[in-house]
């Protein structure tokens, strides 16, 4: 008996996905174009809903804490995009990318506005493409691909724990550690004064003269580098082979006999009081052997001579 069969349909090929540089070239461009809807965007739509910063800190700071939390939610936005099925090492990749492209710039810069004239353009040119050149060496070769996705296997762009109830007083001790630094650091910009109030910077091959990077440099900056400490605080614990060597150090402390309140009272006041009694016996034996040793009988170190001077009195005796 003949027995019908409906062919299957055929299996649609799935479309080549793209390579990591390309994918990391394409994140950098989201990542700068958030960059700037947070630094030139955000302002302008402050300005017409809420009005012109400035008229106090606290406004100031309000407008910076919105144009932080715009940039962490574009970012956190692109990550979603990119999806569980992107090449591994493109969240990296894409940071890398964006940041030789700043460099790139920042360095032609320097060079168009140290030298004058259509020469400085031309050297800047020829800097930047060169700059550019090596960095597509760098990230199609195997050891810049190597580096994004090492960067991403550790965990530097996740919000995963790494054995999170384990080595959780050395972890939180880590952690206060770099936030004392990074709190170090903000109090020390803010302190001194040396932020401007404006981030304005120059743009060469175009006409367009100076242009404002930062409108609240003076709270924007601090604040950043204060949201950056605290990601780098969380994360560095929670990288693999650090946190291991956390949880290995906690590990060793438990084994540790530490002393009582008691003990370690009296252990100290013996330490000094031995310290003590060992500098008062080097003391009088350094006297002894010198008063032995400049008599006369004995004759090693030079007595100690007094020599009148002009006047008839005795001067400083010299031994």
């Amino acid at each position: 008996m003949a027995t019908a069969v409906e062919p299957s349909s055929a299996p649609s090929t799935p479309g080549k996905a793209l390579s990591l540089p390309i994918a990391s070239l394409l994140g950098a461009v989201y990542v700068l174009a958030a960059l700037a809807v947070t630094l030139f965007l955000v302002p302008v739509l402050w300005a017409d809903t809420v009005g012109v910063p400035g008229v106090s800190d606290a406004v100031r700071v309000m407008h910076c804490a919105v144009q932080l939390a715009v940039l962490v939610g574009l970012l956190w936005f692109g990550s979603k995009i990119a999806g569980d099925n992107s090449p591994t090492g493109v969240r990296s990749g894409s940071l890398l990318v964006a940041l030789a492209l700043v460099v790139t710039f920042a360095v032609a810069r320097i060079f168009a506005a140290t030298i004058e004239g259509a020469a400085g353009q031309m050297i800047a040119a020829v800097v930047a493409l060169g700059l550019l050149y090596l960095a597509v060496r760098f990230f199609t070769g195997r050891t810049g691909e190597g580096w994004m996705v090492s960067l991403e296997e550790q965990g530097w762009f996740s919000f995963a724990s790494y054995k999170r109830s384990l080595g959780l007083r050395v972890r939180r001790l880590t952690i206060l550690g770099i936030l004392i630094v990074g709190a170090s650091g903000v109090y020390t910009l803010m302190s001194q004064g040396v932020l401007p109030d404006k981030w304005v910077i120059g743009i060469p091959f175009f006409e367009v003269g100076a242009v404002t990077l930062v409108n609240e440099a003076k709270f924007f900056i601090p604040m950043f580098i204060a949201l950056v400490t605290l990601w780098v605080a969380f994360r560095a614990v929670n990288v693999p082979d650090f946190a291991e060597f956390l949880i290995a150090t906690e590990a060793e402390m438990n084994k540790v006999s530490w002393s009582t309140r008691k003990r370690l009272m009296q252990d100290t006041v013996v330490v000094l009081v031995t310290t003590l009694i060992m500098t008062l016996f080097l003391l009088v034996v350094d006297l002894f052997w010198g008063w032995l040793l400049s008599r006369q009988t004995v004759g090693v170190l030079p007595g100690r001579v007094t020599t009148p001077d002009k006047a008839g009195q005795a001067k400083e005796a010299k031994w």
